[in-house]
């Protein structure tokens, strides 16, 4: 159940980051449940074989290139999903930025597991 809560408050996130920023659009509200569900299994499966495979850069940025693999998995997601664009890579780290900060805030009144 909290699974789909949180699957839910990223949709919302990312519907409420495609009104604020510029360069992203999403075209309903279908398509951001399934960005938030793409970028679920992205950050389960992807995310930790990048953070490996660059993990001597992220140890000399001090962990400041986790803010590019986080870009680079926005623009995975907009990949993958057709209805969801985001344009360039500015625009992805901006996004990144503000979508976990929204996540942050949101999945705070969840509370604890």
């Amino acid at each position: 159940m909290n699974f789909i809560l949180r699957i839910l408050l990223t949709a919302l996130a990312v519907v409420l980051l495609a009104k604020l920023l510029p360069g992203v659009a999403v075209t309903g509200y279908l398509t951001a449940v399934i960005v938030a569900l793409v970028l679920a299994i992205l950050n389960l499966l992807v995310k930790p074989l990048l953070i490996l495979f660059t993990l001597p850069v992220t140890i000399l940025t001090l962990g400041l290139f986790l803010l590019v693999i986080n870009a680079i998995i926005i623009l995975m997601a907009d990949a993958f999903v057709s209805g969801f664009a985001v344009n360039g890579f500015f625009v992805a780290l901006l996004f990144s930025l503000l979508l976990s900060l929204f996540q942050s805030l949101l999945f705070s009144l969840l509370g604890k597991d």
